[in-house]
């Protein structure tokens, strides 16, 4: 048995030989981060330069670009220098920094995705009544949340359940670290872990996720009965949010099957596509999904590249 503070290192084991395609997967890896960097952060300057965009559905925006910008750099120039290396090992303390990072990604994404639903809610369902609902202090404290909880939650389940736990092994059969690769190397009692798992998600997640349900149920209500211009008002807005939704949720559920269940019977290269979906596609689609379906976002977006007042 071999305590946590024992292990120095972890042996990422899902890394294969891939000879001469080294080179191709590391220039493919650099582009998509490049890609993802310069189309968030100009996203993020557009929002916090034109005060025209300073409303409610543009600051959650805002923080879920930030977001997309920090899940990122806490995976990909770990790909990149694992890529390059001949041996695929992590530090036994950046290995938890990194489980820290992603976890808090993925809960901060669900968290906005939460929040943006309820602001299109009451601007669809209470018009008149929105910006007396959805004002400065309230922006400002949603935004705080859904920054502050996750990032608290996942600091006591990374480092205060996870780290301390006895194990047995330090291979993790993945290309990046994972909370619950690391549990299931465990030797001792793990039933804290688990029984802290399903509260949180029944708890916490369900709860966003019923939310999110109720928001779109009630949207779609007023849409139904509503004018054409109200129902082309709320495609033009809910689209972007709706896709995100979907796309991120497919996203958790391959990355959840595949951590819980055994998946050797797929080919290698799928089995690591389906682990880094859901923390590349968000960060990919996420700005060209909004910044094509808005036309506020790409009218500026516009002007700020090209000039001139198209």
């Amino acid at each position: 048995m071999v305590n946590a503070t024992q292990v120095s290192f972890f042996t990422l084991s899902a890394y294969f030989d891939t000879g001469v395609f080294k080179y191709l997967y590391l220039i493919i890896v650099i582009c998509l981060y490049i890609v993802i960097i310069c189309t968030n952060l100009l996203l993020i300057v557009v929002i916090c330069m034109n005060r025209s965009l300073h409303e409610p559905m543009y600051l959650f925006l805002c923080s879920l670009f930030v977001n997309e910008l920090y899940g990122s750099t806490g995976l990909f120039p770990f790909l990149l220098v694992q890529i390059l290396s001949d041996i695929h090992t992590v530090s036994a303390p950046f290995c938890f920094l990194q489980i820290f990072c992603l976890h808090s990604y993925g809960s901060v994404e669900l968290w906005t995705l939460a929040i943006m639903s309820y602001d299109r809610y009451l601007a669809i369902c209470y018009p008149l009544q929105y910006y007396t609902r959805m004002t400065s202090k309230k922006i400002a404290v949603l935004i705080a949340l859904t920054w502050l909880f996750p990032s608290l939650t996942n600091i006591l389940v990374v480092f205060g359940l996870t780290a301390p736990l006895q194990l047995c092994g330090n291979i993790i059969n993945k290309v990046y670290c994972g909370n619950y690769s690391v549990v299931k190397l465990a030797c001792s009692d793990t039933r804290v872990n688990n029984i802290f798992g399903l509260v949180h998600i029944f708890t916490i997640n369900i709860a966003l996720i019923i939310l999110i349900l109720f928001s779109y149920m009630r949207i779609l209500k007023v849409c139904l009965s509503g004018s054409k211009q109200t129902r082309q008002k709320a495609l033009s807005t809910c689209t972007p949010h709706l896709f995100s939704l979907l796309n991120f949720s497919c996203g958790c559920a391959f990355e959840i099957v595949q951590s819980r269940f055994n998946m050797n019977y797929l080919p290698n290269i799928l089995r690591i596509f389906l682990s880094l979906y859901w923390l590349t596609c968000q960060p990919l689609i996420n700005p060209l999904m909004y910044g094509l379906k808005m036309s506020q976002i790409r009218i500026v977006c516009r002007r700020l590249l090209f000039g001139g007042k198209r």
